[in-house]
């Protein structure tokens, strides 16, 4: 998910989501969610909650 701030910066979202009960696994905002930083939180969560089944991505409109 990406929008802008009042001063027209430009900034994204990662969320993370359980899709069985949608429960909110983590979310991370920034001007800029590079994929390095993407492998991070996914290698964090794996940690703590273990390897999903499937992973799924919705980009939306972008």
């Amino acid at each position: 998910m990406h929008d802008s701030l009042w001063d027209g910066r430009s900034f994204r979202l990662l969320n993370v989501i359980d899709d069985y009960n949608r429960q909110v696994l983590h979310i991370e905002s920034d001007t800029s969610l590079p994929a390095l930083r993407v492998i991070r939180v996914l290698s964090q969560l794996s940690e703590t909650r273990g390897l999903p089944n499937m992973i799924r991505v919705d980009n939306g409109p972008e």
